[in-house]
């Protein structure tokens, strides 16, 4: 592996589209500990789902690709994707509500 595979990341997606009442949130958990990743996610009041993820810059970009994708009856619309200070604050993957 390289050492830019290693880089440790922190991103903050939104997520718009068919994302909530479709299990979406669960999906996020899976693939986030799958993937050793660490952080939440959320359902917003405006329908958007928001996950916060910290890890591997390498796993985060997989999760990315997942979250494109979305569970099965859910809907992407559109995903925005904000890069933010590492703070190595979380000690798993978690939905808050």
């Amino acid at each position: 592996m390289s050492d830019e595979s290693k880089i440790m990341k922190r991103v903050r997606i939104l997520i718009s589209g068919l994302v909530q009442g479709v299990g979406f949130r669960y999906y996020v958990i899976k693939h986030a500990r799958k993937l050793k990743i660490k952080g939440f996610v959320k359902n917003l009041d405006d329908g958007k789902v928001e996950v916060v993820a910290e890890g591997d810059s390498r796993r985060l970009e997989e999760l990315e690709k997942l979250l494109r994708k979305g569970p099965y009856g859910s809907k992407v619309e559109d995903m925005k994707i904000f890069t933010e200070q590492y703070k190595n604050e979380f000690k798993d993957f978690d939905v808050i509500f």
